[in-house]
């Protein structure tokens, strides 16, 4: 490998580290528009990477290597990931890349699966398209980490060199999600029962429900907490609990976290506290808080609560984590929201996770009002 002696300097003009290397009469330059050190870090390993050139066989195709990928994520990864990635790869990726040589892919590959997806949603030849709607922006992020990820480890294994910049539509929109609006939520914390054989019984996970859209907690993260995990009004969030029923530690390296819990999240917790220990449950370190088996039972039970309870439109689980990003975008800033849902630093929480309460309008158009009568004296 050749070495270099030199290292990449930020371009103030252009928003960019660049470096500049040179090999066998070759000069190339490298960049990269991440900012601070990490951008450095990358724009140097681009062109270390170029001048490394003990590349293994580059013969093979894209296909046979991301299936070898695939194989080695099921040491170190959770089903539900590892199912994710093969999908996306069989939809999205390999109908588009699966057939070159790994030295012979491009980013303009890597960039046309993203582009093609977004139009026609499955690449796949007897694959049938959901919907006549484009693929949503975050269906789309999910297949440019995907592809980075999957070049990152041909890069450690020596098969490419490639750096892909990866762009996302700039028409590509956030799918529709619903959230619970005012009159749900009070439904929710005014209500803890459900019709069974058309009689009201109490919904023994109401607390769950409503720790969940108090806490913005995600689904397989409720299944797994335990008793002990609550140290005063403090949640330490250390496993999640995926729908194949495996203990992971959650959806990435964010997800393990600590947060202090608000008046709702509090009140839930008591009385959950208050439930088990009412119904003779023994309170250990390790026992379930919610005791709730598996996050099936828990859609069932929610679905059912919400149907009972008249809640339309009914809102997923996942959406009470959404509702809880709404509620809270307006109060708290985005790297205080990244912190207590578990997102990292790249991903854009409010625009993906906020969704319009009603009222708001109203709120924003007084507010303008206001501003302009204080401007006129």
């Amino acid at each position: 490998m050749k070495k270099r002696t030199n290292t990449a300097f930020w371009v103030e003009k252009e928003k960019r580290w660049c470096i500049a290397v040179q090999k066998n009469g070759t000069r190339k330059r490298f960049y990269s528009s991440t900012p601070g050190r990490t951008g450095q870090r990358e724009a140097n390993a681009k062109a270390d990477a170029w001048l490394d050139d003990s590349i293994r066989d580059g013969r093979k195709k894209v296909a046979a290597l991301y299936s070898e990928w695939v194989e080695e994520l099921k040491f170190t990864c959770g089903t539900s990931y590892v199912t994710q990635c093969d999908k996306y790869g069989e939809y999205y990726i390999l109908p588009v890349c699966g057939n070159i040589r790994i030295d012979e892919l491009t980013e303009g590959d890597l960039q046309k699966a993203i582009d093609m997806s977004f139009k026609k949603r499955c690449l796949k030849k007897e694959g049938r398209r959901t919907s006549d709607k484009p693929l949503s922006r975050k269906t789309l992020m999910t297949i440019r980490s995907t592809e980075a990820s999957f070049v990152k480890w041909c890069r450690k294994n020596r098969y490419t060199t490639l750096f892909p910049e990866l762009s996302i539509p700039k028409n590509a929109r956030f799918g529709e999600k619903t959230i619970l609006q005012p009159n749900a939520l009070k439904t929710l914390f005014d209500v803890d029962t459900r019709l069974w054989y058309d009689k009201r019984i109490f919904d023994d996970y109401i607390y769950a429900y409503r720790f969940a859209v108090s806490t913005g907690v995600r689904p397989g993260e409720l299944v797994g907490l335990w008793y002990g995990d609550i140290k005063g009004n403090t949640v330490n969030l250390r496993r999640s609990i995926n729908v194949q029923g495996e203990v992971t530690t959650g959806k990435n390296q964010n997800a393990v976290r600590s947060f202090d819990m608000g008046k709702e999240a509090r009140e839930a917790y008591e009385a959950q506290v208050a439930h088990l220990k009412a119904t003779g449950v023994q309170l250990n370190y390790n026992t379930p808080l919610f005791q709730i088996p598996c996050q099936r039972s828990l859609v069932k039970r929610w679905e059912k609560y919400q149907k009972f309870n008249n809640i339309d439109p009914m809102v997923t689980l996942y959406e009470l984590r959404h509702t809880f990003v709404s509620i809270e975008s307006g109060v708290l800033t985005d790297s205080q929201l990244k912190m207590l849902v578990g997102h990292s630093r790249n991903m854009d929480t409010a625009g993906t996770y906020r969704h319009e309460l009603q009222g708001q309008r109203e709120d924003l158009a007084a507010a303008t009002t206001a501003a302009f009568r204080k401007a006129q004296g």
